[in-house]
């Protein structure tokens, strides 16, 4: 079916009916990028091609600087004129002079750039010539920390001519490079430490894969890649950035680690279509993947087989949990997505663009893959990709501010929305870090959290509406914890706020769906606001424990117009330097994830490793322990803090959430307050602790049963190393919910296994944590 006879077609991509829409598969026509503060990024331009800047607010700067084929000055060519040279202070210039190097340039020395002011309208350049273009987001490090000085835009790149092959950025030095196209197969030698991209060039196109050792095949021995093996050592479905990343052999040798992965959805269960498969669907002589890449492999001795076992990277499947039948629908994988792989060993691969258009695998629309292998010297960091909502621009995650220091100390990193941060640190443990945070002082990344500035004359009456606490209440110098909620009293997102002026607010918090709703409501409002998104340029450390406030003051300066470290109460706010008045600027709160006494730092990126530098060597002295995301756990759910898609999800109001705390029912009206009147008024379920008889550790979800009837579920639980036995947060009936009740938690599908609890108030440990809460 192939064959170019259809007198009808259509796909996916781009595809919106009020029937059927596929937001986010839209055509790659414009590549957009954001720019953060204090960020630079390139774009490079052909002659009548479009550069636009949006989302530059009335006075915000950025700079410009262009080059030509030859490297030299070139801003000619987007009709600018140079101004001064670009203060290298003000951005992170790390990515332009690495360009700039590996081009044969002087790093050291930036030409004069053009500098563009905001107007609150999206500006657009237009390229006479080819040009390499950096657009850089210069903040002071001070303004960016106090002063609610600048925000994100988004940088678009709109080619002139439309392209029919559009490709991601290269990754490196490229070795070779090809197209599969639709329905066919190619093998191909890959060497030890070169750089294998699989690219998705259409959408929704699943590519079936396969590798061999190169030594097994000269001895006529086929050693290759064991889905089965795989599963078991990496103990997932697949393999993806991070810690467990190997594709390995039968004899559970690794041949390929995965270094990328845009899409995150693909398959190793499933054969490569085949021949019979068609046959016995009513299509016999339908192209097929194991007889295409059987031909491919012949040259290099592999015997032909009539079912390839493959890995098949974008093919969207997943088994039922009740049926354990292996599901499937549309990929997940848009334009331009990719895999990315080192080889580990001398390699023969195959890849294939898979022809199957009877069902939804491929869209329904078998399209091109492309493949790309890069020298084994090419500099390619772990990455997966992130997307702050489905048709928004992908980001590429990136290693955080702190990673220089945080990459000697452990291998175990996991993603943070588009950052890396640690899980655990193999020197201490989970078991020791959460110790160290109980009885000493921890340091963590938290870095992923994301970052708004709230500023102008409405900021306050803004936030009123969208927040769940009474902001009127609020000083300068003070913040609080509270809750956005949707009209039935939902919660969106949660976080601190904090007033660093009469008119400037900074929302700290885990989502980026609170910068939309502020956006929307001051729209819709007609609010004279201005919202600043920080993107990942304020990096902060979370500095926890009894002795946070000891360490703190060994490094901590302040001037007598702020509040002093010892001044600072709960959630109090204030603007610091390292050691003295003319050290690295730095935002201190006394706030936390843990419950114990604790102060978050935030700073600019490029402040970032003196900042831990500095805590490392003064905390040395009180036992000063890095601490990642494992032990913060174990050591939120023991203090009884909210986590969104736990506590709070999809149709929890923030009563049901356990965050009542945070709401202020007297305060004007805010969204969501009718609906939260009415059920506080008759709850159905709260939240409340449960204490076990045992140290297994419930799922999050498990049912919560009283004889046969399920009267809750499980939002978070883990082991208590205080309590020496498991605890958990649940969601429970309120019939069901009084202190003393014991219920049961079922395991293996709810009934075959079951766990016996008590019903307790949360926290499970008393505010001042001096002991556990019986």
């Amino acid at each position: 079916m192939l064959d170019d006879d259809n007198i009808r077609r259509f796909s996916n991509i781009g595809f919106r009916t009020r029937a059927r829409s596929f937001p986010g598969f839209d055509r790659p026509d414009t590549i957009s990028q954001v720019l953060a503060p204090r960020q630079a990024v390139r774009v490079d331009l052909d002659a009548g091609d479009l550069l636009s800047l949006d989302g530059l607010a009335a006075h915000d700067r950025v700079q410009l600087l262009a080059y030509d084929g030859r490297g030299d000055a070139a801003l000619s060519h987007l009709g600018l004129d140079a101004a001064t040279a670009p203060d290298r202070a003000q951005f992170d210039g790390a990515a332009l002079a690495g360009w700039i190097a590996r081009n044969g340039g002087d790093a050291a020395s930036l030409p004069p750039a053009a500098s563009i002011i905001g107007t609150g309208e999206i500006i657009v350049l237009r390229a006479s010539a080819p040009a390499t273009v950096w657009v850089l987001r210069p903040v002071a490090a001070q303004d960016l920390v106090v002063h609610g000085v600048g925000g994100a835009i988004t940088v678009a790149h709109q080619p002139a001519r439309t392209r029919s092959l559009v490709l991601p950025p290269l990754l490196g030095d490229v070795r070779d490079e090809f197209t599969v196209l639709r329905g066919t197969a190619r093998a191909y030698e890959l060497r030890k430490g070169d750089y294998v991209q699989i690219i998705d060039v259409h959408g929704q196109q699943c590519s079936d894969f396969m590798a061999f050792r190169g030594d097994g095949l000269m001895r006529g021995e086929e050693l290759m890649i064991d889905s089965t093996a795989t599963r078991s050592m990496v103990r997932r479905s697949y393999p993806g950035p991070g810690l467990l990343d190997k594709f390995f052999d039968r004899d559970m040798r690794p041949l390929l680690n995965v270094v990328q992965d845009t899409c995150g959805r693909h398959d190793t269960f499933g054969l490569a279509c085949t021949a019979r498969g068609y046959e016995e669907r009513g299509f016999p002589g339908h192209l097929n993947c194991s007889d295409n890449m059987s031909h491919a492999l012949q040259p290099f001795g592999v015997a032909r087989r009539g079912a390839w076992p493959a890995i098949n990277f974008f093919w969207n499947t997943w088994i039922d949990a009740q049926s354990h039948h292996i599901m499937t629908e549309e990929s997940y994988s848009r334009p331009g997505d990719y895999v990315t792989m080192c080889a580990m060993d001398d390699l023969v691969c195959v890849s294939t663009a898979c022809p199957d258009d009877l069902d939804p695998i491929n869209g329904w629309n078998p399209t091109d893959i492309h493949v790309r292998i890069y020298r084994p010297d090419t500099p390619i960091r772990r990455a997966v990709a992130y997307r702050e909502k489905e048709d928004a621009p992908m980001l590429i995650s990136e290693e955080s501010a702190f990673h220089e220091r945080l990459a000697p100390l452990t291998q175990h990193f996991a993603p943070a929305r588009d950052l890396w941060v640690p899980v655990s640190y193999p020197s201490v443990g989970t078991i020791g870090e959460y110790w160290a945070c109980r009885n000493a002082v921890t340091v963590q990344d938290m870095s992923g959290l994301r970052k708004y500035d709230i500023v102008g004359p409405d900021a306050e009456r803004l936030l009123q509406r969208a927040l769940t606490r009474d902001v009127a209440k609020l000083s300068v110098w003070r913040g609080t914890y509270t809750l956005m909620c949707d009209g039935s009293g939902t919660v969106i997102d949660d976080g601190t706020l904090f007033r660093i002026g009469p008119d400037l607010f900074r929302w700290c918090c885990g989502s980026e769906e609170s910068g939309r709703v502020l956006t929307e409501l001051a729209q819709r409002e007609g609010l004279q606001v201005r919202i600043n998104a920080m993107r990942n340029a304020l990096p902060n450390l979370a500095l926890q424990g009894p002795k946070s406030r000891d360490l703190l003051r060994k490094i901590t300066f302040t001037q007598p117009t702020v509040p002093s470290l010892d001044h600072l109460k709960w959630f109090g706010v204030t603007v610091a330097r390292l050691h003295d008045r003319e050290g690295r600027p730095f935002m201190l709160s006394r706030s936390g994830y843990t419950g114990e006494l604790g102060y978050e730092l935030f700073c600019a990126k490029s402040d970032a490793v003196a900042l831990w530098d500095a805590i490392m060597d003064a905390g040395e002295e009180f036992g000063l322990t890095p601490m990642g995301s494992a032990a913060l756990n174990i050591i939120r759910i023991e203090a009884g803090l909210a986590a969104g898609d736990a506590e709070f999800a999809p149709g929890v109001d923030a009563f049901e959430a356990g965050l009542g705390f945070a709401v202020d029912l007297n305060k004007a009206d805010f969204i969501g307050k009718a609906a939260l009147q009415r059920n506080a008024a008759d709850p159905r379920r709260v939240l409340k602790g449960l204490i076990f008889d045992c140290d297994d550790v419930p799922a999050h979800g498990a049912p919560v049963l009283s004889g046969e009837r399920q009267v809750g579920v499980i939002t978070s639980a883990t082991r208590s190393p205080t309590y020496e036995c498991s605890i958990a947060m649940a969601r429970i009936a309120v019939e069901h919910a009084a202190n003393g009740t014991e219920l049961e938690v079922g395991m293996m599908n709810g009934r075959m296994k079951r766990l016996g609890a008590t019903v307790t108030d949360i926290p499970f440990v008393d505010p001042q944590r001096k002991k556990a809460r019986a």
